[in-house]
């Protein structure tokens, strides 16, 4: 594992001082993006539901009846927290703000404290493993670093097989999820640091490698659950010339994420104090049950922004009661739905991939989306309806505007050589 993290470092760095991003995310559609967001979402319920099914074979029938209602209650009640913030005019701003920001904070405290208390004390629990000492896990390992040195070199260069999976992992999972995290609902002012995310992304696997421990891709700053709980409202003044000697003043008040550096820091700050002692013990109260209701927070969190999830309700939803669609999509739903339809099975299809021996390869088939949209589903469903329900992930407009655009550059082009051609014929005559 150790070499194939260190092959994957310096093809991360690669791909930073190529500034991949400008030459392979241009082409990326919100058609993948939103796959890859539903597939996340999946994968996190599922994770749950995996932390659920280990609690009932390790514990006795009422501490697992317990467990359920942990997950649940810490799901249910960050959920609701996280709404805080439309409760005015009850309580203060600030209080409603804070309780929406570290909604699934406050559950996940109170959840791990509350089976200490009164007759759930004496239920037997699972919680996070921890260790006790300052030494690696292994106890066949001596020291923290990996002797990666004394492999044969044969297997050095085999490990470039599997570095170049996590790479593919690694970069799309996270130039997506900065996407995702920076779409137009959120109002964001200052550009990404795509290429300086993937060179610190790159570092951290190759220490991770030297470790041996597992990489750490740790998208956290870039998570929708970040930008949604940075989200507030602001009040903006538009002026607007009505002619020459007149200036009207429009104000109004507009939601975009707050844009600062201090919740990145902190959440260094937090996760480096709780893999030291003495918080990692604390860290070790845990109840699994209480994991697999953040999870389900996580999934729920991501799955709410995800316009897959609003289309598949329009499925559900009587033709009468639709919003009207645009003017030129006479076929009207149906074409919709179906699309909608093959995100949905394309996403179970790829679930059930990761499931398999030939998981760790489920990027390759995310990547091979991106294609897809753009040579074969124009033979599908009409150009109208890939403009309605697709659009560039990195850049205004559609694909389908751009072939237009070029359409009429081309006609145009054509238009002045003919012109051209009468003038010379013209000219001559």
């Amino acid at each position: 594992m150790a070499w194939s993290l260190i092959h994957a470092a310096w093809m991360h760095l690669a791909l930073a001082f190529l500034n991949a991003h400008t030459w392979t995310m241009r082409y990326v559609t919100t058609f993948s993006t939103e796959i890859f967001s539903l597939l996340n979402s999946v994968i996190y319920i599922h994770k749950a539901v995996q932390e659920l099914q280990r609690a009932h074979e390790r514990l006795s029938f009422a501490a697992f009846l317990y467990a359920i209602i942990g997950a649940t209650g810490t799901f249910l009640l960050a959920v609701f927290l996280s709404s805080a913030e439309r409760w005015a005019p009850l309580l203060h701003r600030y209080v409603r703000l804070g309780l929406s920001e570290y909604a699934a904070a406050i559950s996940i405290v109170l959840f791990v404290g509350l089976p200490h208390a009164g007759e759930l004390a004496s239920l037997d629990r699972t919680t996070l493993p921890v260790s006790t000492s300052f030494s690696p896990t292994d106890p066949e390992r001596g020291t923290f670093v990996v002797r990666f040195w004394e492999l044969e070199v044969g297997w050095v260069f085999a490990a470039l097989v599997p570095a170049a999976i996590i790479t593919i992992l690694f970069f799309f999972d996270h130039e997506v999820s900065s996407i995702i995290c920076t779409i137009d609902r959120y109002g964001t002012r200052k550009p990404g640091g795509y290429a300086w995310d993937i060179v610190l992304l790159g570092l951290t696997t190759a220490l991770c490698g030297t470790l041996g421990i597992p990489p750490a891709n740790g998208l956290l700053p870039q998570a929708p659950l970040h930008s949604e709980s940075l989200m507030h409202d602001e009040s903006v003044n538009e002026s607007n010339r009505v002619d020459d000697s007149r200036i009207t003043s429009d104000h109004r008040t507009i939601r975009r994420v707050h844009e600062q550096r201090w919740s990145h820091l902190l959440h260094a700050i937090a996760i480096f104090a709780f893999v030291s002692p003495p918080l990692m013990k604390v860290l070790g109260l845990t109840p699994t049950s209480v994991l697999a209701g953040l999870f389900l927070f996580m999934g729920e969190q991501s799955l709410s922004v995800n316009p897959i999830l609003y289309r598949f309700l329009h499925i559900l939803t009587p033709p009468t009661e639709l919003p009207a669609l645009p003017s030129n999509m006479s076929s009207g739903y149906l074409p919709v739905h179906m699309y909608t339809t093959m995100q949905i099975v394309i996403t179970g299809g790829i679930f059930a991939l990761t499931l398999t021996v030939a998981g760790p390869a489920f990027p390759i088939v995310i990547i091979a989306l991106v294609p897809v949209r753009l040579l074969l589903m124009d033979r599908i469903w009409n150009r109208e309806t890939l403009r309605y329900v697709d659009q560039w992930a990195c850049q205004d407009g559609t694909p389908e505007d751009d072939e237009d655009r070029v359409r009429t550059h081309m006609a145009e082009a054509e238009a002045t050589a003919a012109v051209d051609g009468e003038v010379e014929k013209g000219s001559g005559s």
